[in-house]
């Protein structure tokens, strides 16, 4: 009976470690398909005028994102393989890397306050009342994240409103409609949001590591941080239900895929946990 319950142990911890490896291998692979985006977006964003800080702007998620694999890595180290007598450099490397991580993440936060606050204030465009009046400009067009270089051909179809926004100033090539503006404000609140929401699960996660390398394994303040993060992830789930909405279906699966991902972590801390309190037990 007891090599049977250790061989199922055997064969549940390798299938673990696969299916970990596979939510690894699909987050690298969502990194890529951003690092697309940003720099499809960029093509209307950017130009020859544009600031390092627009750039870094513009490719806000592929550094984000760049960020979190890392903490994920480091996170995977600390919670599976790692114990408190790590030679100090290694420490020290390790708190390096990870304070350049949170310097990205803290970027990723600005970013997004900074869009969300331009939104507040678009500018009217003066004296323009059909889309078609802006195509000399070499403005683009979007609406719900779908970005459209304007055209005589394409103008019309595009938007039958009568009154249009620029929505990036100073640099002035990116029209909206009041429709398309709504929406953009609703995406910009919801990242901003999701962002302000993954920072609290790091810091949870990272005060719970800190508890356990300080051997305090039970307790209110354990269990409290513990059980909020039930209420964290459940706003995830909400910010996933609305792209579903807007027909954002790889925002949603990357979402879902960092979701797995942390909880791969988590279950490495319940692992760290059940041993350090058998451990304080016996």
């Amino acid at each position: 009976m007891r090599s049977n319950a250790i061989q199922f142990e055997i064969n549940t911890l390798g299938t673990r470690r696969y299916f970990k490896w596979i939510v690894y291998g699909l987050l690298l692979i969502n990194f890529g398909f951003y690092v697309r985006y940003d720099w499809m977006i960029a093509g209307h964003t950017l130009n020859s005028s544009s600031s390092i800080l627009d750039w870094t702007r513009a490719y806000a998620v592929t550094i984000d994102e760049s960020a979190w694999m890392i903490l994920l890595i480091l996170f995977e180290l600390e919670t599976r393989f790692i114990n408190n007598s790590m030679p100090p450099i290694k420490a020290l490397m390790m708190r390096a890397v990870r304070i350049g991580c949170y310097v990205s993440l803290a970027h990723t936060l600005y970013a997004y306050t900074v869009y969300v606050e331009e939104l507040s204030r678009p500018q009217l465009i003066e004296g323009v009342s059909d889309l078609c009046e802006l195509v000399d400009d070499g403005a683009s067009y979007t609406y719900n994240l779908i970005y459209t270089t304007l055209s005589t051909e394409n103008c019309a179809e595009l938007s039958g409103a009568e009154d249009f926004f620029y929505i990036d100033p100073p640099t002035f090539s990116i029209v909206q409609d009041a429709s398309g503006l709504a929406i953009e404000r609703e995406l910009a609140w919801i990242d901003l949001a999701e962002a302000i929401t993954w920072l609290l699960i790091l810091f949870t996660i990272e005060l719970v590591v800190l508890l356990q390398d300080h051997k305090v394994v039970d307790g209110i303040l354990f269990r409290t941080i513990n059980g909020s993060k039930f209420i964290l992830y459940s706003l995830l789930w909400c910010a996933i239900g609305y792209w579903i909405f807007r027909g954002h279906y790889m925002f949603a699966w990357d979402e879902l895929v960092w979701i797995v991902g942390f909880i791969v972590i988590e279950v490495n801390m319940i692992d760290r946990h059940k041993n350090m309190f058998s451990t304080r037990t016996t």
